[in-house]
């Protein structure tokens, strides 16, 4: 099952920004709907998002001195996060760019097939552009990779909606391939304090089926408790 990730400590400097990105990422981009590559788009996007979330909580952007004047690291910020955040964005920013061009050449590609299409006269009238493009295709479920193991009364948490036994099939845009042992999860609430946050889980019942829930999470430090959730969440 792993070791528990303590929300309370979720400050901790010791909480990476994730690994950087894989090659062999790029190179499925072509075998993707469109719809799959929006949505990589936008977890892209929010990823970044709370990646500069990161960095605005140690006062710091992507051009800002880690030295002194005189060359010491300097000891008001934590230089090791910092780096290991600016890096995970140099890295996304590249794989964002060549998403767009992706995205760019599928539009191309799929217009001019719609052209060629109707110059022949053999598009029918009742066929929706948003079928052509693959926006119809229902959203898979997520493979659970979390399961909630404690929620304090009164906290973020429980106001979302939380329960014991909550299985957690995306965070934000943490989801099963790249959680990194939950350390993902970590960054999204560091970076997302103040901000709602969706949380899609899956709770069982008692007659054994299954509700699928989506859940609207705003970290904040406010609330009266340890931390910026308010609850204990495991690995599956």
């Amino acid at each position: 099952m792993g070791r528990p990730l303590v929300m309370d400590n979720i400050h901790a400097p010791t909480v990476p920004s994730g690994p950087s990105s894989q090659p062999s990422a790029d190179g499925n981009i072509k075998k993707l709907s469109f719809a799959e590559l929006q949505h990589k788009k936008d977890d892209m996007e929010a990823e970044l998002k709370a990646l500069s979330g990161v960095l605005d909580s140690h006062g710091v952007n992507m051009e800002t001195p880690l030295l002194t004047p005189d060359g010491f690291p300097r000891a008001d910020i934590d230089i090791a996060q910092i780096r290991t955040t600016r890096s995970r964005i140099i890295y996304l920013k590249n794989d964002y760019k060549n998403l767009m061009n992706a995205i760019e050449k599928y539009l191309h590609e799929h217009f001019a097939s719609l052209q060629s299409t109707a110059d022949t006269g053999s598009i029918s009238n009742g066929t929706s552009r948003a079928t052509m493009m693959g926006d119809s295709i229902p959203e898979a479920l997520g493979v659970p990779f979390a399961k909630v193991n404690s929620v304090v009364v009164d906290s973020p948490a429980q106001a979302a909606g939380l329960r014991v036994g909550d299985e957690i099939r995306n965070f934000g845009y943490v989801n099963k391939n790249n959680h990194d042992g939950l350390k993902k999860v970590a960054e999204c609430v560091q970076g997302n304090e103040g901000q709602r946050v969706l949380v899609k889980v899956s709770r069982p019942s008692d007659s054994g089926s299954r509700q699928e829930l989506q859940l609207q999470l705003t970290p904040r430090r406010d609330w009266g408790g340890r931390g910026l959730l308010g609850c204990h969440i495991l690995p599956i």
